[in-house]
């Protein structure tokens, strides 16, 4: 460092302690980026500033990692620990001369070939003080501005007065110096490479971090009234509801105001500070996984679109959140036009969202103002946000998608997008679900509230800690790959305004792959997994030593046979979930002098099928491989192939599991290997038993797949019963039964009488073959299925379900 640096930092050392605030990404760069702290670290940052270097400093002291003041000695050379591209111009006059970066670039290269155990880590830095992208018809602000634009010093230190408590110290992965100098050589034509690929490297991470400019409604409403099409469709509504053009256009204005959002990055900040304080109140913390993925899809220039599940009202708010915590351009989202009541309704619509109608039946205006409103963010790169279910879950599963937003993105994309659009799945969790118990009243039967100001009062009054949040960022799909597999022939409709055939049954598969790849990143916790085994045992208690082994059980299987490599295991012990799941208040606690008793009362044996729902998929084929055993003792391993690939596609479908039948045998193989390995079950004469010491642990695994295999076996016997019945029949006698058997056996689960799955499981029955667009069966086939099903459960619920069918 030099002498005026030197004096720079001592005079700047309390001011920039007292004005700057810094957070860093990622949180730990150790960790997710792999930086290896035995090898050197030097950092590459845009711009050469006496602030940002000390900011960096502080930053690095807090993670554990060399600083940028920190001596780098090499090769008994004493080295700085920086790089910076630009010098900022001065206040007056002309930039004299240019830094010595390629001479550093050099230098650090050459090393490499004078110690060929030398592997330096060049670190990309990029500091943000502010992140407002600005308006649209608006200049910047002098201070609105982040520091890789090289603002002189005076708009520096107006930048660090007043946009300091928003400083951001972004890492990027480190590039391995050892590797460009064995792959491109060290001359100085690889230091301009290195140079210029690093200034593109801090302007994609500019534009990932703050996006384009915001909308101007004004200007957007002028572009879009004055398109082509929207006038089309406004000529349109004047001939076909008998009124003048110029009342049609006030009706598509009025859309507009309507739909679009008015997106605030005040707001944004606002609401960074307020929601950080409601998290800390409502959760004991959030868990987010998988962020670096999308910042790197944004880095690279991607259209996100953000496709998460739908819990709850908090969904909106927590996923906005992170995504902005995590340094990113928090999206436009599509909501409910329910939610536009005040003073919610300002506060979405600032914060991003635009509302959209339960339905564009018999509005052709409507619809192809929202269309049009929807292809602009597109085309002017604004992340976007839907819910493809539509609604929130009551029950915890994932519902049936919806295909509109879907399809409309697809569309907006064979409209000439020039950028990749990217589908990234998100898993969101709760411990507690603050709507929880209206769910369930919802479900018995009551009317759905409508919301309102008072709702939202309602809601704060019971703020209290419901555990934890969990935001898992699952499989990106990227739209253009999905369609060269799945409808080669797509670029040859871009630009086109009709709808091509293959459209409807390609947009169908997609929403399906996106549910299943929500579903592929689910966050498994204590919560959930004490749900699974208290509701699998037969009074809906257990001793908390039984209760532990299960959770153990369920741990092993996860962690070694694991569903996929997006969803999250935590690393705690069994105990210490069980712990943790206690004291959410949930379950009765009891203890006499063997021990305690852990159980559900009959209430909150319902409300926590919501949470065992939200994890179901992820031991549906462990539970179903116990059950064949459990039932079958002896089986063998083929048999039990066989039997699983017959009745795996009912449960994929429901589920949205993500293996393809082939893997089937594979997985089926590990699973066994898992439950050998556990000691639930034993190998004797070729067959698999039951391990009598262990019984308990298999039996309550397989019980949690009994709800779904009843509910096929009341299908399958019904038909069999009347083979001609039709499908609106046969799904309101699968009800019923379903009613009855719920109502004798004490089955608490309200999806258990969902019309929605018995829709799912007869077009699951159509699609594979077993029943012809008629509801008439293959009868062959109808019965050997059944056959594969009835068994695997209890006689007593067998007799009951064909008791219903009397002429089975």
């Amino acid at each position: 460092m030099s002498l005026g640096q030197r004096i720079s930092r001592a005079a700047l050392q309390w001011p920039v302690s007292w004005l700057v605030n810094h957070k860093s990404l990622p949180e730990n760069p150790i960790t997710e980026l792999q930086l290896d702290p035995q090898r050197p670290i030097v950092y590459a940052l845009k711009t050469s500033s006496i602030t940002d270097l000390m900011t960096l400093q502080q930053c690095c002291e807090d993670l554990g990692l060399p600083g940028p003041f920190t001596p780098l000695e090499l090769n008994g050379q004493r080295l700085p620990r920086f790089v910076c591209l630009d010098r900022p111009p001065p206040l007056f006059g002309k930039r004299n001369k240019p830094l010595p970066f390629l001479q550093e670039f050099h230098q650090l290269l050459d090393l490499h070939t004078q110690d060929p155990q030398l592997d330096i880590q060049l670190v990309p830095v990029t500091l943000f003080w502010g992140r407002a992208p600005g308006r649209e018809g608006e200049e910047a602000s002098s201070w609105n501005i982040i520091s890789s634009l090289a603002p002189n010093r005076l708009k520096k230190a107006l930048i660090i007065m007043l946009k300091g408590r928003e400083n951001l110290v972004r890492f990027s992965p480190p590039v391995s110096l050892r590797y460009m100098a064995d792959k491109h050589g060290t001359d100085h034509a690889i230091a301009h490479k290195l140079a210029r690929v690093a200034r593109v490297h801090f302007g994609r991470q500019q534009l990932a971090a703050t996006g384009p400019k915001l909308p101007n409604r004004h200007l957007l409403f002028g572009q879009l009234i004055e398109s082509t099409i929207i006038q089309d469709a406004i000529r349109q509504e004047a001939i076909r509801e008998g009124i003048s053009e110029e009342k049609a256009r006030k009706r598509a204005l009025g859309y507009m105001d309507e739909i679009a959002s008015d997106f605030s990055y005040r707001l944004i900040r606002i609401g960074e500070v307020v929601l950080g304080w409601l998290w800390n109140k409502l959760y004991r913390g959030l868990t987010v996984h998988g962020a670096e993925r999308v910042r790197q899809l944004a880095q690279e220039g991607h259209e996100i679109v953000y496709v998460p599940c739908h819990r709850s009202h908090m969904d909106y708010l927590l996923l906005s959140y992170v995504i902005y915590h995590q340094g990113m351009v928090p999206p436009h989202i599509a909501a409910g036009i329910n939610l536009n009541f005040w003073p919610a309704g300002p506060l979405f619509r600032r914060s991003g969202a635009f509302f959209i109608r339960r339905t564009f039946k018999g509005n052709p205006l409507y619809s192809t103002v929202f269309r049009e409103y929807l292809n602009l963010l597109f085309a002017k790169g604004y992340s976007v946000e839907f819910f493809t279910e539509g609604g929130r879950s009551r029950t915890g599963r994932l519902l049936p998608p919806k295909t509109g937003m879907v399809a409309m993105t697809l569309q907006a994309m064979m409209r000439g997008l020039d950028r990749p659009v990217t589908f990234v799945p998100v898993y969101l969790g709760y411990e507690h679900v603050m709507e929880v118990n209206t769910y369930h009243k919802e479900l018995q039967g009551s009317r759905k509230e409508k919301e309102s100001f008072l709702q939202v009062i309602g809601i704060l009054r019971k703020l209290r800690n419901y555990g934890r949040g969990f935001v898992n960022f699952g499989e990106p799909l990227h739209l253009s790959g999905y369609l060269n597999e799945h409808a080669p022939q797509w670029r040859e409709h871009i630009g086109q305004e009709d709808k091509p055939q293959w459209l409807g049954d390609t947009v169908g598969k997609l929403a399906e792959q996106l549910m299943t790849r929500i579903n592929s990143a689910a966050a498994v916790n204590g919560l959930t997994l004490s749900a699974v085994a208290l509701l699998s045992s037969e009074r809906h208690a257990l001793t908390r030593d039984e209760l532990e082994a299960q959770i153990a059980t369920y741990l092993t299987l996860l962690r070694q046979v694991p569903y996929g490599p997006f969803n999250t295991i935590p690393d705690n012990s069994a105990a210490e979930l069980l712990d943790q799941a206690i004291e959410l208040n949930k379950f009765d606690v009891s203890e006499d002098k063997l021990g305690q008793i852990i159980s559900l009362d009959r209430y909150q044996a319902i409300l926590l099928t919501y949470y065992r729902n939200n994890i179901l998929h992820l031991l549906a084929m462990p539970a179903l491989v116990a059950a064949l055993i459990e039932r079958c003792e002896g089986i063998t391993e083929n048999e039990i192939v066989a039997r699983c690939v017959d009745i795996y596609p009912l449960i994929k479908t429901e589920l949205f599991l993500h293996y393809d039948e082939e893997s089937l045998p594979e997985l089926v193989s590990a699973l066994l290997a898992n439950l050998q390995q556990q000691e639930l079950i034993q190998l004797r004469d070729g067959g698999f038993w039951v391990n009598p010491s262990n019984q308990m642990r298999l039996l309550l695994l397989a019980e949690s797949i009994q709800e779904t295999l009843q509910r096929y076996a009341i299908v399958l016997t019904r038909v069999l019963a009347q083979p001609g019945v039709e499908a609106e029949q046969l799904e309101s006698d699968a009800m019923m039964m379903a009613e009855r058997l719920g109502t004798l056996h004490g089955i608490n689960a309200p999806e258990f009488f969902d019309q929605k799955l018995f829709t799912t499981l007869i077009h699951t029955l159509r699609h594979e073959g077993y029943l012809d667009p008629a509801c008439k069966p293959d009868i062959g086939r109808f019965q050997a299925l059944a056959d594969n099903i009835l068994p695997l459960l209890s006689h007593k619920v067998q007799r009951t379900i064909r008791a219903c069918c009397p002429s089975c």
